[in-house]
């Protein structure tokens, strides 16, 4: 067995060098469609939004210094210091379930995950604050729950619990399977927790927590829940098998191929009878985390659902595996610090990190000219549009063929969230969103801030070739004329990413109205 100095010291190294090689990420490639979405929750706060609730713009926010610092990395720079927090909790997690080595082995398995070192440690999305209190509350309840005697500090921490509950649901909907959890642990295992105050003052602290979305969707009829139902609903078209298999595929790449065969062996183990964790924390852990990933699995035979959304119950997997990595197979086998199992891990995340950084900033694979689609194209491109549209719209209010401050129309919230950032920052011009609700999201509130169009305003669309719009079928009956004004070539070494048609749209027929 490792000696617990050297436990320790593996650990610290890994926060420090996760933490950097996500830093450099975080600085080094654009924003993706998501990402310079949610930034517009920091640009426009409010008590919720369409989608999701406030955490995401909160805490971009909070470490932009209020948008004072608004580059690439300081916008991720949240899931940069978040994702370091989220390792640190799931090693202070395996520690308390087992000791030093399970907890070092949770970092490591959290780290070599996609989900945990990318998707909410390196990228800027609800996920971020969602998973740093998720591990939070798990935390409490792995040390409070337990407690038969219901001591002072447990209740104390079931307290905390619901504090760190709300603050999850304030990050992402789905986190109400940590309130669910604990509530079918406590009506299974331990009612005695029902007799003690603090139990129903945890719930009362998670409700008021839980207050601004639900005023929010009042005010709003109560549209981000009717929206996230109609994306997992039943559909006419009943079950799909090809759904859920993308969901398993996508739950299996996300959470890294390697961790899912661990994950798979250790539960083998304890179906077999392998007592490597205690019972009341495999219970706690359980009852958290297989109903959110069953539930969404379930949605995936009849919908499209997006793998993710399942991500922060296997986090509660990794720390059952990890427990089962740190129990000896046999009384004198010698335990790794790092096992092989986890340098596997280790090594495909990093080979696919490095493949997809190279791919997104150089096109090492040139997959266009094999006409395949190159989704690396989401993420480059797009400051360079901006920098060319600029010149285009200084020339063109320079030589009076724009009115100065013409607004950017597109038709959807990417990608206006995309032009907001990159181009909208460049020229100082606004975007509007033209659509549906269900296409433009936030921007429907967006449009009322920006306020109403006069009759004869100008307005510039850019159409992308690799998602194109016509714009004389979107806007023709709006304005008197619409012109091509420029194309711009959006290149990546030797080969072009994409098109962008720059259109004038001349005199607007009359006032465009967004609020009263």
């Amino acid at each position: 067995m490792p000696s617990n100095r050297k436990i320790y010291w593996a650990f610290f190294i890994l926060l420090f060098l996760s933490a950097l090689v996500r830093g450099f990420i975080a600085g080094f490639i654009e924003l993706g469609n998501d990402e310079v979405y949610y930034l517009t929750y920091a640009e426009f706060p409010a008590l919720s939004h369409f989608d999701h609730p406030p955490m995401v713009g909160l805490v971009i926010q909070l470490f932009t210094f209020n948008l004072t610092f608004s580059s690439e990395f300081f916008i991720r720079l949240a899931s940069v210091v978040l994702g370091t927090i989220s390792t640190g909790l799931m090693f202070l997690i395996g520690r308390q379930i087992k000791g030093p080595l399970t907890g070092l082995y949770a970092a490591l398995l959290f780290t070599g995950s996609f989900y945990g070192f990318i998707l909410s440690g390196t990228f800027i999305l609800p996920d971020t604050p969602q998973v740093v209190f998720w591990l939070l509350t798990l935390f409490l309840a792995l040390k409070a729950l337990p407690d038969r005697e219901l001591m002072p500090e447990s209740r104390r921490l079931l307290l905390l619990a619901g504090v760190t509950a709300g603050l999850a649901m304030l990050s992402k909907y789905h986190s109400v399977f940590l309130i669910t959890g604990v509530f079918i642990y406590i009506l299974i295992y331990n009612r005695r927790w029902f007799r003690a105050t603090e139990t129903y003052g945890a719930l009362l602290l998670y409700l008021l927590l839980c207050t601004p979305v639900v005023l929010w969707n009042i005010e709003n009829n109560f549209i981000s829940f009717t929206y996230h139902e109609n994306r997992v609903g039943i559909t006419a078209s009943g079950l799909q098998l090809q759904y859920f298999l993308t969901e398993i595929a996508g739950e299996i790449f996300y959470n890294n191929p390697v961790n899912v065969v661990i994950i798979i062996t250790a539960f083998v183990a304890l179906i077999r009878g392998r007592q490597f964790i205690r019972a009341d924390y495999r219970r706690i852990i359980l009852w958290i985390s297989v109903p959110l990933v069953l539930v969404f699995m379930s949605f995936s035979l009849f919908r499209s659902t997006l793998p993710h959304w399942t991500g922060p119950g296997y986090l509660g997997f990794i720390l059952i595996a990890a427990a089962y990595l740190s129990e000896p197979a046999h009384p004198h086998s010698k335990m790794r610090l790092v096992p092989w199992p986890l340098v596997l891990s280790l090594a495909l995340l990093m080979l696919v990190a490095v493949a997809a950084v190279g791919q997104i900033g150089y096109g090492w694979v040139p997959l266009s000219r094999w006409k395949v689609k190159d989704i690396s194209h989401d993420m480059t491109g797009w400051k360079q549009l901006g920098e060319k549209f600029a010149v285009v719209a200084k020339q063109d209010t320079r030589r009076a063929r724009m009115q100065k401050g013409s607004p950017i129309f597109t038709f959807r919230w990417f990608p206006a969230a995309n032009l907001d950032y990159y181009a909208g920052r460049q020229t100082g011009l606004p975007v509007y969103a033209l659509g549906t609700l269900e296409r433009i999201h936030k921007y429907h509130w967006i449009n009322r801030i920006h306020g109403n169009l006069r009759k004869g305003s100008d307005a510039y669309y850019i159409a992308l070739s690799d998602d194109y719009e016509d714009p004389v079928a979107l806007y023709g009956t709006l304005f008197d004329t619409i012109q091509p004004a420029d194309t711009i070539y959006i290149t990546r070494r030797q080969d072009t990413v994409r098109k962008a048609f720059v259109y004038r749209m001349k005199n607007l027929k009359k006032e465009m109205v967004f609020s009263p």
